[in-house]
């Protein structure tokens, strides 16, 4: 049985490994929709150093078509079902009360709602009645209304500037989810790099002003993995076509630059890598607390 507490308060940076059982994730998609290879690949991240593995069911890649409740339901508790045996820690990253409510009664721990407690206004009452994790994650593209099947994608303008505006408008949306019943020392938040935020201008400032984040007193997870600023800043230094290897390489330099600042968890798809740049920020992070003492 996972210590709920004792994990909200992890001391040094986790690594969650991103499992996505989708057609059209924009780095994996259809690599593990077979149950029989996605269970495997969780498996194998949890073996290569991942604290959490983070299932998600549908894509949230710009233009992304929504999958049916039936396949995510589908798609999600198959995949719980065969990592629990395993002993992972899992996350559900799902926008759907009916889908968190039955991975979580299946053995999940976390839930991860990336439209942070707006898409589905139900989920957060699922997860008040569940002793379970809540990330809340800062994105526009459902707080903008959007009719259709894919979010609204003119959601970037940030009229105080981005880390002003991101913080706050999380800040409310944690307040959403106290109402709805969920306990604070239950929360974790995370600002959402790639969502509603396309480019270097929007994502680095999140990075560089982690410590904003902190000191609300929420852990702070971090998704950097693969996102297309990451290819922008290579491009923009000579590297016009990153390949995925060079995108995961900045991917675990992001990862130890977020441990050594003292972000929760870090959400990546290349877990060796970034348990080993994890390491090394953990590390950074005690002999600075030490030498400042």
């Amino acid at each position: 049985m996972t210590d709920l507490q004792q994990l909200h308060d992890a001391s040094q940076t986790l690594v969650m490994g991103v499992l996505n059982i989708t057609e059209d994730s924009f780095s994996d998609g259809g690599l593990w929709l077979d149950p029989d290879k996605a269970a495997q690949h969780g498996r194998d991240m949890m073996a290569a150093g991942a604290d959490i593995i983070d299932i998600g069911a549908e894509s949230t890649r710009p233009g992304a078509k929504r999958v049916s409740e039936e396949d995510e339901l589908k798609r999600i508790t198959g995949a719980v079902h065969a990592l629990v045996p395993a002993g992972a820690v899992l996350s559900i990253d799902t926008t759907r009360a009916s889908v968190a409510a039955a991975a979580l009664e299946g053995g999940a721990q976390i839930i991860n709602d990336v439209s942070g407690g707006t898409l589905d206004r139900e989920l957060p009452h699922v997860v008040a009645d569940h002793d379970c994790l809540y990330i809340v994650q800062h994105w526009r593209g459902w707080l903008a209304g959007s009719k259709g099947a894919n979010p609204d994608q003119d959601t970037s303008v940030y009229e105080h500037g981005v880390l002003t505006d991101v913080h706050d408008e999380l800040m409310r949306q944690v307040d959403d989810v106290l109402a709805a019943g969920i306990k604070p020392e239950r929360i974790i938040i995370d600002p959402g790099l790639g969502f509603s935020k396309p480019g270097i201008e929007h994502n680095l400032p999140l990075l560089a002003g982690l410590e904003t984040f902190r000191a609300t007193g929420y852990p702070v997870l971090i998704g950097q993995s693969r996102k297309r600023f990451i290819s922008a800043m290579l491009a923009d230094n000579g590297i016009t076509e990153p390949t995925m290897a060079q995108r995961d390489d900045v991917t675990a330099a992001l990862s130890a630059l977020s441990a050594e600042h003292g972000a929760w968890a870090v959400r990546v798809h290349d877990v060796a890598k970034s348990r080993a740049a994890v390491i090394a920020g953990n590390a950074w992070r005690q002999y600075s607390a030490q030498s400042a003492q």
